[in-house]
């Protein structure tokens, strides 16, 4: 293929309509016929990244091989995909301009007066075409954040077309989802909102290609004869997006509406090529059947907000179905776990998990679900915070250093067992300022998670901390019988800890759950579902 193809994914009606689920899908179908595909989002809100952002605002952050702090949709890319994702891959407005007012300050706008048309147009426009001119790619899908008519959307919606302009027929394409509400007094679907918001995209001088509909009934081909004739799209090209039981079961259902062969033709790309599908419908196979079940208890401090720990449950799903397991995730806020509630609320559970987090608050009720965990022989993943509140727990009740603590919880505490990184002891700015991206980690000979990894001696993993186990204590503890089990050697900083009496307990400093993909379930996931089996069947 001599020229790039590019596909925009834009949303109206409503937000949160599943427009990164519809992109990665779509992704999903054009790979399994060979095409070379990426996807990328531009997200309009001012924020340089998510990376400050409170994961109830924004779900939680994604993070790249190189260390970029990106939107969560990122995730479901890469999960789909089995492709790694990088700082290419997601835009905010923030990030644009900043881009073009640091150009401004080094002279080179010299003379002009920097506007949005065409400045900030101009830096959309060569930031959605890097992947494109990298030369790796065939087609490269942009899914903008946002809803059309949003005032933040609007650079990025005349972005677009001049893109769809300048690059020319057959080479760019919009996809629009929408939505096409049921009203139950009226028991009919409505076909104006979606007319509403198809017109408020033709303000822009942008006509939808292909309009994707959201809904919860089945649209009838009269409804889809009205939409192509309201909304000038062609009839085949009004494809349902019917709710689905698994947002794994979408790239079936595009592929039945014939989305992948319809945006196939627009851009004039060979469509004879069946896609290959077999691993997917394999691992849907294994998730829908399950010849067993689990508990697995989720300790977090963002429990209420699903979106919150999306990667955590998501590679639950994958490991679950390796194991042929249905993997039954039961969050539980950490702050309401007290000495009372802790039985209660941790029965019949087959498996531990700590999840990640920052600041305070809900820490003494992680540290007693880490506990609890131990002292019971259940079995136990800690991720991030979640390993440090394992070495805190350990600390305090196996070794009698009562006053253990981080110094991220308390900056006084006589024993500070995790500690701010050295590097990090300088730093003011808050955003993108973390240990961030892979990492990689030797494995101890012999250790269980050596085991778990099949024998790797080395693994890379994704990071995002600024507290560290403390290395002062690493003797002490280990003669107590935790073990630092991966170490990284450039900078010494002790990434796992394990208990070796334990029948399975593991603290990792790294974050497992962003490189788990349909394709390649993350061992520690898959090595921690099997011990939770093992658990309940014993």
């Amino acid at each position: 293929m001599s020229q790039t193809k590019y596909i925009f994914v834009t949303g109206g009606v409503t937000s949160s309509l599943g427009k990164g689920i519809i992109a990665a899908s779509l992704a999903k179908l054009l790979q399994a016929r060979g095409y070379k595909t990426t996807i990328q989002k531009l997200d309009p809100y001012i924020n340089v990244d998510p990376g400050t952002l409170n994961p109830y605002e924004h779900g939680e952050c994604y993070v790249t091989d190189d260390g970029a702090e990106t939107d969560l949709d990122l995730g479901h890319y890469e999960r789909f995909l089995n492709v790694k994702t990088s700082q290419a891959n997601n835009v905010t407005t923030g990030r644009i301009y900043q881009s073009v007012i640091e150009k401004e300050r080094r002279g080179e706008f010299l003379g002009k007066t920097v506007q949005v048309v065409p400045h900030i147009t101009n830096e959309i426009k060569r930031r959605v075409q890097l992947l494109g001119n990298s030369g790796e790619y065939d087609i490269v899908i942009t899914e903008i954040g946002g809803t059309v008519g949003d005032i933040e959307s609007l650079p990025y919606i005349e972005s677009v077309r001049q893109l769809l302009w300048e690059l020319g027929d057959s080479n760019a394409i919009v996809i629009h989802l929408t939505l096409v509400p049921y009203l139950s007094a009226a028991g009919e679907l409505k076909t104006k909102p979606t007319q509403h918001s198809v017109k408020t995209l033709m303000e822009s001088g942008i006509k939808a290609d292909v309009l994707v509909c959201r809904t919860e009934h089945e649209i009838s081909d009269e409804i889809k004869d009205k939409l192509a004739l309201f909304c000038n799209v062609k009839r085949e090209a009004v494809i349902q997006s019917i709710d689905a039981s698994t947002i794994y079961d979408v790239p079936l259902l595009m592929q039945e509406e014939g989305l992948d062969t319809v945006v196939l033709k627009k851009l004039a790309l060979r469509d004879d090529i069946e896609p290959d599908l077999t691993q997917w419908k394999e691992f849907l196979g294994q998730h829908k059947n399950p010849k067993n079940e689990v508990n697995i208890g989720l300790i977090g401090k963002y429990v209420e907000l699903q979106d919150s720990y999306k990667s955590i449950l998501e590679a639950f799903i994958h490991a679950g179905a390796v194991n042929e397991v249905r993997v039954n995730v039961k969050s539980i806020h950490s702050e309401h776990l007290s000495e009372k509630s802790l039985q209660k609320k941790l029965k019949d559970l087959d498996g531990i998990l700590v999840a990640p987090g920052f600041g305070e608050r809900g820490i003494e009720g992680k540290i007693k679900a880490v506990q609890h965990a131990r002292e019971n022989n259940i079995p136990f993943l800690g991720i991030c915070l979640g390993m440090q509140m394992a070495v805190i727990e350990y600390a305090r009740n196996v070794l009698g250093l009562k006053d253990a603590n981080s110094t991220e919880m308390d900056e006084n505490t006589p024993n500070p067992v995790i500690n701010l990184m050295e590097e990090q002891k300088t730093v003011t700015n808050k955003g993108g300022t973390m240990r961030l991206g892979a990492w990689d980690c030797e494995l101890l000979e012999g250790s269980l998670v050596k085991k778990v990894y099949n024998g790797a001696e080395s693994i890379s993993e994704r990071h995002r901390h600024r507290y560290e186990f403390n290395s002062d204590y690493k003797a002490q503890l280990e003669a107590k019988g935790l073990k630092a089990t991966g170490i990284n050697k450039k900078t010494n900083l002790v990434e796992i800890v394990e208990i070796p009496e334990h029948p399975w307990f593991i603290g990792v400093q790294y974050h497992p759950e962003y490189k788990s993909t349909v394709a390649s379930p993350h061992p520690l996931f898959v090595g921690f579902v099997k011990a939770a089996l093992a658990h309940k069947t014993q």
